[in-house]
């Protein structure tokens, strides 16, 4: 019978042309929001869209006839949020484009449709939500949106980027929430801002109520911030100087072997230079992901020029890929790594990543998969054994993260010892001047709020900088700069943020909390 009335509808939407348009109009109009939704998000912060495109949302996800059709309606507003929030992934495949190109629109579509999915879910969720208070389903859609942003931290592997909370980051005393609800409950807030002007288009079911809370919500948030930030110190860790080298080098030119001496050069040169007038000298020098794009660890002339370039007494830190085992004939194991290196040469301490990137770092189920991964050099990256805290000579137990792992709240640290700082060693070449290094800068101040201890972040080519415990940019190079800047390094807040201590545990149960309240509120007002 389900399938009979199927076909009888489609038979009516090709009888009734008018009926086929209205229904792709909806759709081309929630495509529209959810890419409206995305000019909210760093770098371009105009948050005041998040009103016409959640609001809309929820109007057209209850205007719609079946269960069904408003999944739809979802689906095509994620896939408009996330193709316009994740285009800059096409740029990695220009790199190489004569091998790559051809899976632009297939990487732009399989991101957007793909992720989609989780908005149709939540349209589907809020569509069979009891009765028709909007009140309700407001309330529905914004823990369920809250939900599954968190969901998308494990999903596959995970990939939380853009979170709705990072909205909050055009300012500092906003951000400040991240320290007690972490970037979900903001993102939560976001949500709920967004959609609570579409609860008045009814009268008597509890919309100005709900926007009462949210405003509550809102002063909650400022005060605290201001109450925060007029706390925050600005004490630094004594006898520490970095000097955070960006050399901007070019994706295309990073691996090229016979230009290895050139680039290496650069960035010796760099860590080398003077400091500005006045300026201490710095006692320990950081490079970038895979700065040295070759085995440095096994290969004495290099190391031998780099611990030329380390300060007295300090070190040298760089990424570069790693030989842990294995031969031509069972396979090699490389990870891609951080090396503490100090004057002699020696490497004194290594990090591995954990967290590989698909199809970058390694090919899921390759086995059945004919694809390669799209970065240079042959086989897959072998991953690390996960976060740990470090001890390296002078300095402060440090949390090494490499390239995208600083995304993923509740893996920056090591539960064993509080680290006083993250260290983040990334490579953003591949996307050039696109949004992506920005909302991944942002991913970093978030962290620092979250855990109330600073970032040091050092891309190849930019965005670098050091942020202090309250997400404040001390110093930064900007996006396709050449250069190094050299800074002190914060100490970190005087007590664990309450997010360190609970993580997202809190706002899960709120959410959970939101959720029935909406189905149990939605049930309550249809028999009324």
């Amino acid at each position: 019978m389900a399938m009979l009335d199927r076909v009888r509808r489609l038979q009516a939407c090709v009888q009734n042309p008018g009926r086929l348009s209205e229904r792709w109009s909806g759709r081309g109009l929630a495509f529209v929001l959810g890419f409206v939704a995305v000019l909210a998000m760093p770098p371009l912060y105009q948050v005041y869209l998040l009103v016409p495109a959640f609001s809309g949302l929820l109007w057209l996800v209850v205007a719609q006839p079946t269960r069904w059709r408003a999944f739809a309606v979802g689906w095509w507003f994620g896939t408009g949020f996330f193709t316009a929030g994740l285009y800059w992934v096409s740029f990695a495949l220009l790199v190489d484009a004569e091998k790559f190109a051809w899976l632009v629109p297939f990487a732009v579509a399989g991101f957007g449709f793909g992720l989609g999915l989780f908005c149709a879910v939540l349209a589907w969720v809020v569509y069979i939500t009891p009765g028709h208070s909007l009140t309700a389903k407001a309330l529905v859609l914004a823990a369920m949106w809250t939900l599954l942003e968190w969901s998308r931290t494990w999903l596959f592997t995970g990939f939380p980027w853009n979170p709705l909370g990072s909205t909050w980051l055009f300012t500092d005393t906003l951000a400040q929430g991240a320290a007690v609800v972490g970037t979900l409950g903001l993102s939560l807030l976001a949500v709920l801002v967004a959609v609570a002007p579409a609860t008045l288009a009814e009268r008597g079911r509890g919309g100005p109520a709900l926007l009462m809370i949210i405003g509550a919500s809102m002063l909650a948030l400022v005060a605290g911030g201001q109450q925060r930030l007029a706390h925050a110190t600005v004490d630094t860790v004594p006898d520490v100087r970095l000097r955070l080298v960006q050399a901007n080098i070019r994706q295309s030119e990073k691996w090229e072997p016979e230009l290895r001496p050139k680039n290496m050069a650069a960035q010796l040169d760099l860590s080398t230079q003077p400091p500005l007038p006045g300026d201490p000298l710095p006692t320990h020098v950081i490079w970038g992901e895979t700065a040295a794009p070759f085995f440095v660890a096994n290969h004495e002339a290099w190391l031998q020029r780099i611990g030329a370039a380390v300060p007295t007494e300090g070190l040298l830190i760089l990424g570069a890929p790693r030989w842990v085992g294995g031969d031509e004939a069972t396979g090699f194991k490389v990870t891609n790594s951080m090396l503490a290196i100090d004057g002699s040469g020696a490497v004194r301490a290594t990090y591995d990543k954990f967290h590989l990137v698909p199809f970058g770092e390694y090919v899921p189920l390759s086995e059945w998969l004919p694809l390669e991964r799209i970065t240079q050099g042959a086989g897959a990256f072998t991953p690390g054994p996960g976060p740990q805290t470090l001890d390296l000579p002078g300095l402060p137990p440090v949390s090494p993260l490499i390239c995208y792992e600083i995304i993923f709240p509740a893996e920056v640290t090591d539960d064993s010892g509080r680290a006083q700082w993250i260290l983040n060693l990334t490579n953003d070449a591949w996307y050039g001047k696109t949004a992506g290094p920005h909302q991944h800068f942002v991913s970093a101040r978030l962290r620092a709020i979250e855990q109330g201890v600073p970032v040091v972040r050092v891309a190849g080519t930019g965005i670098s900088g050091i942020i202090d415990a309250y997400g404040r940019v001390q110093v930064s190079l900007a996006l396709s700069e050449k250069g190094f800047i050299d800074g002190a390094l914060p100490k970190p807040s005087h007590h664990p943020s309450l997010y360190a201590r609970w993580g997202d545990l809190p706002i899960l149960i709120l959410c959970m909390g939101l959720l029935l309240t909406g189905l149990g509120l939605g049930r309550l007002l249809r028999h009324r």
